[in-house]
């Protein structure tokens, strides 16, 4: 039996994320009048276990796979590393085999990126990245769901991200290439994405804008996308905050986009520093939707990784 991972996006492609937000779709909309913790009528995933591993702090990742395993009529084994044997020096490859025994799937929420390869490579079961310092897929996928519940085409879309070159950037451009969709990057000098994400979402077709100019990047942008400046763990904040002013997007960085451009930021945002007030809480926003999102986008990953879509 193929195990079917997601670690990044491509682990999916382009075919099955047009599946899941399909599918995404319709069990959003199928749960009109349900309680949260209500299962959906089909309950496709009832009697399996995810665990949930969580070597970071987490409010959307840990709240959505628990909600999602729910709905879908499973249920969610939340564990903190710290309170586990991988804490304490138990290998991955000996953690991966024990948990491939006992849950169906594991999701795991932590730093660097070889630790969930590895998991991926050495457990039987389906391993989900819940975010590693390099991506943050299950997050893009929500991203897009929004987009679309916005009215906007994936093919074509011109989105305009401002700020830090991350993890979160370099699975939007993972996705770009995969949905036929452009990214105008507004970075600081130094603060630019892994280039192999843009390599790669070039040689898949999409245009990748690289530029220090805020004002440059949101030009006629249909999305407007940003992140926290300073990811936690992070040092030399105070030098990276300097470095981020002039790409704080506000009412007049906004202005500058389509008139019915929409805002998104993944959250926790800081208020003041990525973002303004005016636009954070303003009608282009689209936050709050995009956080319930990573219930119905975790919930179309799970059933893709079981074979369901």
């Amino acid at each position: 039996m193929v195990i079917r991972n997601f670690i990044d996006l491509s682990d999916a492609g382009g075919d099955a994320i047009a599946a899941m937000l399909a599918d995404a779709l319709d069990r959003k909309a199928g749960r009109e009048g349900k309680p949260k913790g209500a299962p959906d009528d089909d309950a496709p995933l009832a009697g399996h276990v995810l665990a949930s591993i969580f070597e970071k702090s987490s409010t959307r990742t840990r709240v959505s796979f628990d909600i999602a395993m729910r709905q879908l009529g499973g249920s969610c084994m939340v564990m903190e590393s710290g309170a586990m044997q991988l804490g304490r020096g138990e290998t991955i490859a000996d953690t991966a085999r024990v948990l491939s025994r006992m849950v169906d799937a594991v999701m795991i929420r932590t730093d660097d990126h070889a630790k969930i390869t590895e998991l991926g490579e050495r457990a039987s079961i389906p391993v989900i990245n819940g975010l590693t310092d390099l991506s943050h897929p299950c997050q893009i996928v929500a991203d897009l769901l929004t987009i679309i519940e916005a009215g906007k085409a994936l093919p074509g879309l011109e989105l305009a991200w401002l700020g830090d070159g991350n993890n979160v950037l370099h699975s939007t451009l993972e996705a770009a290439g995969l949905m036929k969709f452009n990214v105008r990057v507004g970075t600081p000098k130094g603060y630019e994405p892994d280039e192999r994400y843009i390599a790669a979402a070039r040689a898949a077709g999409a245009t990748i804008t690289l530029t220090n100019d805020a004002a440059e990047a949101v030009e006629g942008a249909d999305v407007i996308v940003t992140d926290t400046w300073v990811s936690m763990g992070q040092a030399h904040a105070d030098e990276k905050l300097a470095a981020m002013q002039t790409y704080r997007v506000d009412d007049a960085l906004m202005a500058r986009a389509k008139d019915d451009a929409i805002f998104l930021h993944c959250l926790p945002a800081h208020v003041g520093d990525e973002v303004s007030e005016s636009v954070f809480e303003g009608v282009q926003s689209h936050v709050f939707r995009q956080a319930e999102n990573r219930i119905h986008a975790q919930k179309s990953v799970l059933l893709w990784c079981f074979g369901l879509i």
